[in-house]
Order: structure tokens, then C-alpha cells, then sequence
């Protein structure tokens, strides 16, 4: 034991002092990626496919994503912005090329924040 603490009890102090250092930006970002990430991997992306294709799961996270960058246009540069946004609407037509029935128009995840997406 350290300061009462066990080594596998996470030091919150270091943690807190490491994520004061990252800029927000950075931080948005990181999320935006790992949404993006999960998100091909619900949609069978990876080499695995079908094993971890979960589509109600992508919906989620695509959603997600959307709504954090249609949040955060503003606050991060079209330099991170538009790589974030293409990706988005890359896993937004491999939903619809996934789906059995494909959502109508502006209906499809994420669309709420990105407008309707058109293969």
C-alpha cells in the first residue's frame, strides 16, 4: 500500500492533473474518434465483421457522434472538423448499406444533426 491506497486503486489526483494538460479540443476529438471506432466496429468494419455486428448498437453511436460534432462545430477548427465529419458520413452510408430496411431519407442515424445522406 501507498498513502493507504492499493497499487491498483487509480490515482485520481494524477488523472485530474493529466486531463487539466490536454486542451479541449483534443479532447473532443479523442471521443469523436472512439465513437467513430466502436461505431465500425458495430457495423462488421473490421476484420472480424459479422461476429461484433450489432446495427441497433451503431445507431447509437453514429447518433452519438453526430451530436457532438453538430455541438462542437464551433469550438473545434474545420482542420479537426472536416476529417470528423467525413468519417461520420462514411459510417453513415455503411449503415444504410448494412440495413435490411434502409431508414427513409434524413431519418437514418444522425441525420437529426447532418441532414438527410444520400449514397
Amino acid at each position: 500500500m501507498v498513502n493507504g491506497m492499493s497499487e491498483q486503486t487509480p490515482d485520481f489526483n494524477a488523472m485530474t492533473r493529466d486531463i487539466a494538460e490536454v486542451p479541449a479540443v483534443e479532447v473532443i476529438v479523442t471521443v469523436a474518434v472512439n465513437l467513430m471506432s466502436a461505431a465500425a466496429v458495430k457495423l462488421g468494419l473490421t476484420e472480424e465483421g459479422e461476429k461484433h455486428k450489432d446495427l441497433d448498437e451503431a445507431r447509437k453511436l453514429i447518433h452519438a457522434l453526430a451530436g457532438l460534432l453538430d455541438a462542437s462545430t464551433t469550438e473545434i477548427s474545420s482542420f479537426h472538423a472536416a476529417p470528423l465529419r467525413d468519417g461520420l458520413k462514411s459510417l453513415q452510408l455503411a449503415f444504410r448499406e448494412a440495413s435490411l430496411v434502409p431508414d427513409e431519407p434524413g431519418q437514418g442515424p444522425g441525420e437529426k444533426y447532418t441532414g438527410p445522406v444520400y449514397g
